[in-house]
């Protein structure tokens, strides 16, 4: 069986690493557009216990990467200076590259060499395959050459955001939330390394052009951004990596294969990165779709419908709950007028899959000074 596998990220290294682990006689080929240690953004931040679920069916993967994570008990959010701690909302992170890099050996491991820098303007290199796999993110060659066929849809978010490092490492994963004279500004801040951080800041599109983002060139955004994050910042500048103002792609396939073509990953399906879930659930659909393949092992049409039934429910839900996260942050402003306790249960509930006993289970401290707060302030 030939199988060609469109884009080098986490989700088709993994891919490619699990196929020929289940079928070593297959003919599998890798191929990604950019050079072998390239990587756009800083570290990848994981909700809940990180890659946990690859423990069961893939130790030694799990084992390879998890030294390399930095992990935090709690979350924590900053708004009108009060800092707020929610106890028990664990997270992990890991530098993008590092991950890339561990991936990279493991598809070495098992026979398969990526072939690297490698740019595609059509399918027809593989026109004799029997599978062809499109991990290859947003921008999907293999989508965009059957769009009609999946259904693509691609919308964007109203909210801006830019992405950056900084040499400083953060005790937990922070949200900090700033009001200027120009309006509402977020910044995400979690460290991936023992000295290093992401530092995502998200703005509204009002607030954007208020503060004159649009006419700036990116040394000029990188010194607006370092003076309204000061404080948080400390001192250290912001490291640049391709940092540019972008919009959310919100990524969507009414099916998800096409003939002898299936997606994976951000090529089939977005979560906003506020959720932490995107590398996640790309992995996780490669994770099924190698079991729906080892399950019908006659018919790649089967296993492709196999896959679909069994994957999509999860990962509407999952989709569904980063769409709510997102919403919330388009309207940060308007929720940034509440007081830091309610603004911060607002927060943590946004995605509508904490209930309040759910909250009070998994961060009894938390919600203890809430309904503290709510009481004495007549609210409760």
């Amino acid at each position: 069986m030939k199988i060609a596998i469109i884009g080098g990220g986490p989700a088709g290294l993994y891919c490619a690493y699990l196929l020929k682990r289940a079928r070593p006689e297959s003919d599998i080929h890798l191929v990604e557009q950019n050079p072998a240690n390239a990587t756009f953004g800083f570290g990848v931040v994981f909700s809940e216990q990180a890659l946990g679920f690859l423990a069961k069916d893939d130790p030694e993967t799990h084992a390879g990467i998890t030294p390399h994570m930095e992990a935090w008990n709690d979350l924590t959010v900053v708004h009108r200076g009060t800092t707020i701690a929610i106890d028990g909302v664990g997270f992990t992170a890991i530098d993008r590259l590092k991950l890339l890099q561990l991936l990279q050996e493991r598809v070495r491991s098992v026979g398969i060499e990526p072939r690297f820098e490698t740019m595609l303007s059509s399918l027809d290199a593989f026109a004799d395959a029997d599978l062809i796999i499109g991990a290859d993110g947003v921008n999907s060659l293999v989508r965009n050459s059957h769009a009609a066929e999946f259904g693509a849809t691609v919308s964007s978010g109203s909210n801006k955001f830019i992405w950056y490092g900084v040499d400083k490492a953060y005790r937990t994963l922070t949200q900090t939330f700033r009001e200027t004279a120009h309006g509402a500004l977020t910044v995400h801040h979690y460290r991936y390394a023992p000295d290093r951080s992401t530092f995502l800041v998200e703005v509204d599109a009002a607030t954007w052009q208020r503060a004159g983002f649009a006419g700036m060139d990116e040394a000029a955004t990188r010194v607006c951004c370092e003076k309204v994050f000061a404080t948080e910042l400390g001192g250290h500048p912001l490291i640049t990596n391709k940092s540019v103002w972008r919009n959310f792609p919100n990524v969507h396939n009414r099916r998800w294969s096409a003939g002898n073509k299936v997606l994976v990953g951000d090529a089939l399906h977005t979560a906003h990165f506020s959720i932490g879930s995107g590398t996640r659930l790309a992995i996780e659909d490669v994770i099924a779709l190698v079991k729906a393949l080892e399950a019908h092992p006659n018919s790649v049409r089967d296993a492709l419908e196999s896959y679909e039934a069994g994957r999509r429910p999860i990962v509407e839900t999952l989709v569904k709950a980063a769409t709510a996260s997102q919403e919330w942050y388009e309207h940060m402003a308007e929720h940034m007028r509440l007081q830091p306790h309610d603004f911060v249960y607002s927060y943590i509930t946004r995605s509508g899959r904490i209930s309040d006993e759910r909250l009070s289970r998994i961060a009894p401290s938390f919600m203890a000074d809430y309904l503290r707060n709510r009481q004495a302030s007549g609210a409760g």
